[in-house]
C-alpha cells in the first residue's frame, strides 16, 4: 500500500488518469489544499484543517464540496489506509476551464489521497534569498501554487539543508517552505505573526494554545530575519512534524532550547488527549 486515492464519490486505482488536463488547478494552480497526519486511521485536527481550507477557498472565490461530502472522503480514506502512520491531503481545484486565467463555471474538483509520512527528527535550515510578499492577494492562504516553495526547498536542499526559511519583503523573519518558525530567546519563545505573511499553521495554533494553557512566555512578535541568523535555540512546526528543534542555521549548529524543548513536550502530550482538538 503505497498511496489511497478517493476521487468523484469512490476510492481509485492511484495509476488511473481521474482529472481533465483542462483542470483550472493543473493549468494555473487554481486550488487550495490540507495536509493532515493520520494516525491509528483517524485524521488528526480535522476540523481545524477544514476551517482553513474554507478560509483559503474563500480567500481564492472558490466553492468548496459540502462539508459532509469533504468529512465522508477523508474517513473513507482514513480507514483504507488503516493504522500505519501517513499522511492525507485533501485538493480542492476550480474544476476544468478554457486556458488561460479566467476561471471556468464547472463544479470543482475535490481529491482525497493518502500516502506514507517521514519519521520527523531535528532539523537543518537555509535562509533562501526570495522574499514572501505580505501583501499579496494570496497571502497566507494554503494554494496549489506551490512554485515557490519547490523552487526554495531545492535550494535549501542543495545546501544540505533539510528546509527553507523566507523573510517578508520587510526584512521579517517569516516562515519556511512548509513549516512556521519559532525562535527561544531572552527566557520567551517567539513566532513572526500573522501578518508577516506566514500561513496560519494548525500546528503553530495548536502550540500558542497549548502552551499559553501550560504558562509557557510564548508570543506572536515581528522579528528581523537576524534573530533567526543569531538565534541559539529555534524550532519549526508543521502538521507532519510536530514541534521539532532547529539544529542548524546556514550550517551553523543549534542546540535545542529548554523552552523549545518544553513546546515540544506538551504538544506531544496534548496531542494523545483528543484527535480533533
Amino acid at each position: 500500500m503505497s498511496t489511497i486515492v478517493w476521487f468523484d464519490g469512490a476510492l481509485r486505482d492511484p495509476e488511473t488518469p481521474l482529472v481533465t488536463v483542462l483542470d483550472h488547478g493543473f493549468t494555473v494552480g487554481d486550488g487550495v489544499f490540507e495536509t493532515c497526519e493520520l494516525l491509528d486511521g483517524q485524521v488528526f485536527a480535522l476540523t481545524r484543517h477544514l476551517r482553513r481550507l474554507e478560509r483559503s477557498a474563500s480567500g481564492l472565490g472558490l466553492g468548496l464540496p459540502d462539508d459532509g461530502v469533504l468529512r465522508g472522503a477523508v474517513a473513507e480514506v482514513a480507514a483504507a489506509w488503516g493504522s500505519a502512520p501517513g499522511r492525507l491531503r485533501i485538493t480542492v481545484t476550480a474544476g476544468a476551464a478554457a486556458l488561460g486565467s479566467d476561471r471556468g463555471s464547472a463544479t470543482p474538483t475535490l481529491v482525497v489521497a493518502a500516502a506514507a509520512a517521514r519519521a520527523p527528527g531535528p532539523m537543518r535550515v537555509h535562509i533562501v534569498e526570495w522574499t514572501r510578499n505580505e501583501r499579496s492577494a494570496v497571502a497566507g492562504l494554503k494554494t496549489t501554487s506551490y512554485a515557490e516553495n519547490v523552487v526554495a526547498l531545492a535550494r535549501a536542499h542543495a545546501r544540505g539543508a533539510d528546509e527553507a526559511i523566507f523573510a517578508n519583503t520587510r526584512g521579517e523573519l517569516c516562515e519556511g517552505s512548509f513549516s512556521n518558525v519559532f525562535v527561544e530567546a531572552d527566557g520567551e519563545v517567539r513566532t513572526p505573526p500573522l501578518d508577516s505573511g506566514c500561513l496560519a499553521g494548525v500546528t503553530r495554533e495548536l502550540v500558542l494554545e497549548w502552551a499559553r494553557e501550560a504558562g509557557l512566555p510564548v508570543r506572536e512578535v515581528a522579528m528581523p530575519l537576524g534573530a533567526l541568523r543569531e538565534a541559539r535555540h529555534a524550532a519549526i512546526t508543521s502538521s507532519l512534524k510536530g514541534v521539532v528543534p532547529v539544529v542548524a542555521v546556514d550550517g551553523r549548529p543549534l542546540e535545542p532550547g529548554p523552552l523549545t524543548a518544553r513546546l515540544a513536550e506538551v504538544f506531544d502530550a496534548r496531542r494523545t488527549l483528543a484527535v480533533d482538538p
